[in-house]
Parts: C-alpha cells; structure tokens; sequence
C-alpha cells in the first residue's frame, strides 16, 4: 500500500477516534453495509474483519450476531490503537482481537474462518494485480463451506450514476486519490473461472440514487455539508426495503468456498 494512503487512514483513526466517521463520513451508507454482511454471520462463528479500520463494525457485529470471536486486523496502527479502545470498552472483551496486519499476506493458516470480509478496504490496493492477491488471500484463509463478503467500491455503477447526473447537467462523482474502484465483470470472470459460488447484493442502490443524484434536483447540497441533508435518511429508509437497479457504488459480493 503506497505510503501516502497508509498516512490518511492514520490521520482518519487520529481526527475520528473512535466513530464510525474514521473509515467514512456516511453513517447511512455504514449501517447498511454493516447489515448487509450481518446476514451471513451465524452465532459462533469465527469470523475475520479483514480491514477492521477502528472496530466500529466489529462491535456492532459481535452484539448482534453473536459469533464466537472476531479477529480484526488493520494496516494503520492508530486504527488498531482505537480498536483496542474499543475492545477494552466492550463487555464481551474476550470475543475481540484487534492487530496490524496486511491483506496481501494474511497471517491466519489456510482454512481458518467461517466468515471473512471486507469493507472498503480491497479499493485502497493501487491495481488489479494487488487487488487480486487480497482477493485469494481472503478465500484462503475462509473454512470449506465458508463465507467471503467483499463490502467495495465498484467502477461499473459509478459509470451508470454519472449518466444520470449527465443528463442533469450535474458534475461526475470521481474516486478519491487513494481509491481504485473494483470492476464487477473482472471479478465475477476471476470467481466463475475458479467454480466459485458467489452473489451480488446491492445493498446500497435506492440509497446512491437518493443520496447521490435525486437530492440535488431538490435541494441546494450546499445547504448541507458533508452527509447531513435530510433526503439521505429518506432514502436510506426506502433502502431497507427496496433496492436493486444498479446505481449502488457500494456493493457486496458474497463467496461461498
């Protein structure tokens, strides 16, 4: 990971401590994602939180889900400095066990974890060669019958959300400098080439539609910095309930080993 992507993330664990605000600003976006992967972990399971940033997903994993343990490793060691925090805060401590750690080279034996995921971490690799190792490191290290979620960031949606804001004359939405958006059809071609089962969720497309498009037809985003525009809720709201179309970034990719 270049260097200078490495220093965000220890900057983001420094300025956000312990919210969810250290990994992303979009509290919405975040809940929905963290139940999308809740669905596919089972009460005890052993689970690995690849990318855990400062535990906040972990915590509310392990409170709702129930697994047996959670491993989270990070590459930024403030974030695992706040992981820790919240680790030491948290009742059910023993079931929590935050490091530094890299994607690329997964400390844990093959064959170890009934679920593994990820949340917008396989984005921060700077090519799809790299990208691709933290892809088979994960399926490695997940048990036969095993679950993989790769929560991400994807190139094909993002091209379909700015035809939309084209035809309103709106400026595109750009990945960040330490971004680099997955493409579904790479992916799948990799999965379907290896006979692996797998499923997309899109969990988040209702929401990128609302959040991301249809609130600057209605209101003025200046008005509203950062996530804080009312609509965002609405959508997220609808989101629960309805989605699908396509228009979803944030998308999730479920693996069965």
């Amino acid at each position: 990971m270049d260097n200078f992507i490495k220093e965000f993330w220890e900057n983001q664990a420094i300025n956000h401590t312990t919210s969810h605000a250290a990994s992303w600003g979009d509290n919405f976006a975040i809940d929905l994602e963290i139940n999308t992967i809740g669905e596919y972990i089972k009460e005890g399971d052993l689970v690995l939180d690849m990318g855990c940033a400062n535990g906040f997903a972990a915590l509310r994993h392990l409170e709702n889900r129930k697994p047996s343990k959670i491993y989270g490793v990070d590459y930024a060691p403030s974030m695992i400095k706040y992981a820790n925090k919240v680790k030491n805060e948290s009742a059910e401590k023993d079931k929590l066990d935050f490091e530094v750690g890299d994607i690329l080279n997964i400390k844990f034996d093959d064959d170890t974890f009934d679920v593994v995921y990820t949340t917008r971490v396989i984005i921060n690799l700077p090519n799809w060669k790299e990208q691709l190792r933290a892809i088979e490191e994960c399926i490695r290290v997940a048990k036969p019958g095993g679950t993989v979620v790769f929560s991400e960031a994807f190139y094909e949606p993002l091209v379909l959300l700015n035809a939309m804001r084209a035809l309103k004359q709106l400026p595109p939405l750009v990945e960040h400098d330490f971004n680099r958006y997955i493409k579904k059809d790479r992916l799948e071609k990799y999965l379907s080439d290896k006979n692996l089962e797998f499923e997309c969720n899109e969990f988040s497309s209702v929401y990128y539609l609302g959040s991301r498009f249809l609130r600057e037809l209605v209101t003025n985003p200046s008005d509203y910095p950062g996530y804080s525009n009312p609509i965002n809720e609405l959508f997220y709201d609808i989101e629960k309930n309805y989605s699908g179309g396509g228009f979803g970034i944030q998308q999730a990719y479920i693996i069965k080993k």
